[in-house]
């Protein structure tokens, strides 16, 4: 594509398929408008100019299961990721669970490095009532390895399981040098607008959004305007990322990350507000040699949400959401679980 582009998108059953409208876009005469693919999952694609300035396109996929649908930049693409139909035992699609699927060459997770942000001396945000970041994350992501853990067999690294500080640039560094296979560190929001609420999560990757560019310079501890001249000399770095693929990988991670945060804490929580998943220059992501993101669990700026914040109830939930996420991003990609055994070679930090 020559540029970003605008689009809507729909499912339809009976048969399966996914059809894209994209705006501002004409199809040239030279593009077949019916291409057979029968291949997988997807069985053929087709295109017709469907309004003067909209191009349709539509995929007939066999069994589809889930889906997910998002934009790339450099060069800026559609990406679509289709995953096939999965029953349970009662002949039911499954909904959650690591259903893993086979597959040749696999990578296997052996090893998950969670980062509770923030820590000793640096308390991260505080809200109104004194709540202090720093312990929130601390708690949250002890719970969440232990979950993983519990659930997978797999070995949980720590960059901090004490209220110690950790330099940004280590937290990483001990996710490289065990050769993890997942990076996720937990954070907090805040906003000077106290009514701002809400969940999201972030991957690396450079950004001009000015709401995402606040998010990082505060975890950063850096002003706005050092953020944005610092972006422009890490296109190497983010260029590297997108060609051994971590961006996307992590882009993934997000994704299923936020959603199942957003869709579990709506089953017990009022206003649970989804703010997506964003992408910025985080200095705890830069250097990670795996998929990594940045999940920001709530406002503590906002009083509703610091006393959320402040439960343990509401955190343990937290916790269950974001492994529930890992557990989705497992179930959909080539990794499986490979039970940490204590002869493991990598060692202990």
């Amino acid at each position: 594509m020559s540029g970003p582009i605008a689009f809507t998108q729909q499912r339809i059953s009976g048969p399966d398929r996914l059809f894209f409208d994209i705006e501002n876009c004409s199809l040239s005469r030279e593009i077949k408008t019916s291409i057979p693919i029968m291949d997988g999952l997807l069985k053929k694609v087709r295109m017709s100019q469907y309004k003067k300035n909209m191009v349709r396109v539509v995929l007939d996929i066999d069994k589809m299961g889930k889906y997910s649908v998002f934009m790339l930049e450099d060069p800026d693409r559609l990406v679509i990721d289709v995953y096939p139909y999965i029953a349970d035992e009662s002949g039911k699609q499954a909904k959650e669970g690591p259903k893993l699927l086979p597959g040749k060459n696999m990578n296997r997770i052996e090893t998950i490095v969670i980062d509770a942000g923030h820590g000793g001396k640096d308390p991260g945000a505080i809200g109104p009532g004194g709540l202090q970041e720093k312990d929130i994350t601390l708690y949250v992501g002890k719970k969440l390895g232990e979950i993983l853990e519990k659930r997978h067999g797999v070995k949980i690294v720590y960059t901090r399981d004490k209220d110690i500080f950790v330099p940004l640039n280590d937290r990483t560094e001990t996710a490289n040098s065990l050769k993890a296979d997942l990076f996720v560190s937990i954070h907090v929001n805040a906003s000077e607008q106290r009514k701002a609420r809400g969940i999201e999560t972030y991957f690396l990757n450079w950004t001009n959004d000015k709401e995402a560019l606040k998010v990082a310079a505060r975890e950063n501890k850096i002003s706005i305007n050092k953020m944005e001249k610092i972006q422009d000399g890490l296109q190497t770095i983010l260029q590297d990322l997108a060609r051994n693929n971590k961006r996307e990988e992590s882009m993934r991670l997000a994704h299923n990350v936020q959603s199942a945060m957003v869709n579990t804490l709506r089953n017990d929580y009022s206003k649970i507000e989804d703010l997506g998943v964003k992408y910025a220059l985080f200095y705890v992501l830069v250097g990670a040699e795996m998929p990594s993101i940045l999940a920001e669990i709530s406002f503590i700026s906002n009083h509703e949400e610091e006393k959320r914040l402040a439960a343990d109830s509401y955190r343990n939930k937290v916790a269950e959401a974001i492994a529930k996420g890992i557990d989705a991003y497992i179930s959909q990609s080539t990794l499986v679980v490979d039970s940490f055994q204590t002869s493991s070679p990598r060692g202990e930090i």
